[in-house]
């Protein structure tokens, strides 16, 4: 029972996190780094509630972690990536399975291309010649709540109505 607790009580946590990295992300354009090791120091508490086994499930979110480390921080030599929100979704490849870190990238890449349309006609039409800065922490935020809310959370319901 406890442990089910734990389990509820992180994702919600990380749902409050997501929500945090996309106001400091549309207010400042950063994503704090300890908002980032706090989401990641989470994990290992989130594996053991969720019961997974250390290989081949933990070894699977730590390889996907990595490969999105590796991706992203190309993007990031390329500055077509802030660094906030590669760590943020290397930290959040290690709570999300595969197939549901799949549908984040993808609610991600959806959100984040509505929004840079959006801030994109704001800038042009405020005739401002600056870079144009878009908080992609807040798609990324977007794209892990869609998938708390669907897939994760959802199964709160279930177990308490199961009792």
């Amino acid at each position: 029972m406890f442990s089910e607790y734990l389990h509820y009580g992180l994702l919600i946590a990380l749902a409050i996190a997501l929500v945090f990295a996309a106001f400091t992300d549309l207010r400042r354009r950063q994503i704090d780094n300890w908002l980032n090791g706090a989401i990641v120091l989470g994990a290992p508490l989130y594996w053991w509630s969720s019961g997974l086994t250390l290989y081949p499930e933990i070894a699977i979110q730590l390889a996907i972690a990595l490969a999105v480390f590796a991706v992203l921080a190309g993007l990031f030599i390329l500055k077509m990536m802030g660094g906030g929100d590669v760590k943020l979704l290397t930290a959040l490849a290690l709570w999300i399975e595969p197939t549901m870190f799949l549908k984040l990238l993808i609610i991600m890449a959806l959100v984040g291309g509505l929004l840079t349309i959006v801030m994109g006609i704001a800038h042009l039409m405020k005739r401002q010649r600056d870079r144009l800065a878009v908080p992609y922490g807040v798609a990324i935020a977007v794209g892990g709540l869609w998938v708390l809310g669907t897939h994760y959370l959802p199964l709160a319901g279930q177990t308490a109505g199961s009792g």
